[in-house]
């Protein structure tokens, strides 16, 4: 299933596993974990529906309608890639590998490779940002606070945060290179 020799595969797990062990120390902190909880759900997708409907409104005109058409292609293209992905590596969550890892927050899929907030996140922020300069911080910090709330909740490795993201920016970068207007 993996490329690698085993003994290199393992290492690689078990520094992800130290990493993954080290950020959910901070879930340990009250006001940040209440702060990751609702970046989390908010990264759930609800936020993005709601922008996408307000934006060719308060976007402007094209920009609006091809940012949030855009947005909406990006989103069903994560979600079959990310479904795909998951099903085919089949990677278990930290808290249900890592006895000393909690779920801080429910898991919306069983698997954790790679993560789907943080994909959707990312692509999403490529898009707005792309369209609106402006937005730009306000959708990267969203975007860290959402990739950083799934290792720190439990619910990922880094290296699914990282592999999110990288098909996040991989994506959106495609839709722009096809669809320039």
């Amino acid at each position: 299933m993996w490329p690698w020799p085993e003994q290199r595969r393992e290492r690689w797990l078990e520094i992800d596993r130290q990493w993954a062990r080290w950020l959910h120390r901070g879930a340990q902190r009250l006001p940040l974990l209440r702060l990751l909880v609702v970046a989390s759900r908010l990264g759930d997708g609800g936020l993005w529906y709601a922008l996408m409907l307000v934006l060719p409104w308060l976007g402007g005109s094209p920009d609006g309608l091809v940012c949030t058409l855009q947005m909406g292609a990006a989103g069903v293209i994560n979600v079959v890639l990310y479904r795909w992905v998951k099903l085919r590596t089949g990677r278990e969550r930290p808290c249900v590998d890592c006895p000393d890892i909690r779920a801080c927050a429910k898991a919306l899929d069983r698997y954790s490779f790679p993560s789907g907030h943080t994909l959707h996140a990312v692509s999403f922020s490529v898009l707005l940002s792309w369209h609106y300069a402006a937005w730009a911080p306000l959708a990267w910090a969203f975007t860290l606070l959402v990739a950083a709330s799934r290792v720190v909740l439990g619910l990922h490795y880094p290296s699914d945060v990282a592999a999110g993201a990288i098909t996040g920016f991989v994506t959106a970068g495609m839709l722009l290179a096809l669809w320039p207007w």
